[in-house]
């Protein structure tokens, strides 16, 4: 299964390492666009001096470990396109061009189920999405999850509940799972 990722969803650390982590796992395909890490390393520029400079070295490394990820496409293609939001065209013109099945992102009302339809592509938050694959592969999501819980403890210098973790990286779903596991 081929999935885009949004930039909502790769600009919080937590959310995106887990998404990676289960992608790492075998579990889909992770698609993204150019314009779309872009917009992640500009975004970072509101945490402070450095931020920007630390998000560009993660796309980089983004890059370089998802070597086939990043998808590019003809202009006419994003010109045919309506969303409500006309700058999340890009975002649906990336979907399309990399031939995804789904669209991962936090911003539904800027990506309407029957527009996406017709395009064949579906679209669910990441803590949607986290859930419907730990319903098949429970062991590969709670691994990934567990990977990034020790790496926050490791960062942070504190103990990190996964449930706590997982609600503050807007995924309390997959951390009730997780602890109730």
């Amino acid at each position: 299964m081929k999935v885009l990722l949004d930039t909502c969803v790769l600009y919080p650390t937590v959310m995106r390492e887990v998404l990676l982590g289960v992608a790492a796992a075998g579990l889909y395909q992770p698609l993204w666009s150019a314009r779309i890490l872009e917009e992640w390393a500009r975004a970072t520029i509101k945490l402070g001096a450095g931020a920007e400079a630390q998000a560009r070295g993660e796309v980089a490394l983004l890059r370089s470990q998802w070597p086939v990820a990043e998808v590019v496409w003809p202009p006419s293609l994003e010109a045919r396109l309506w969303l409500p939001d006309p700058a999340d065209t890009h975002v649906l013109a990336a979907a399309i061009a990399g031939h995804a099945d789904l669209i991962v992102t936090l911003n539904a009302q800027d990506f309407p189920r029957q527009i996406l339809e017709e395009e064949g592509l579906a679209r669910l938050d990441p803590d949607q999405f986290l859930m419907s694959l730990y319903a098949d592969h429970p062991q590969a999501v709670a691994d990934a999850a567990e990977a990034v819980r020790r790496e926050a403890e490791r960062l942070s210098g504190q103990d990190w509940d996964i449930r706590r973790l997982m609600k503050k990286a807007h995924l309390p779903k997959l951390g009730k799972a997780l602890a109730a596991a």
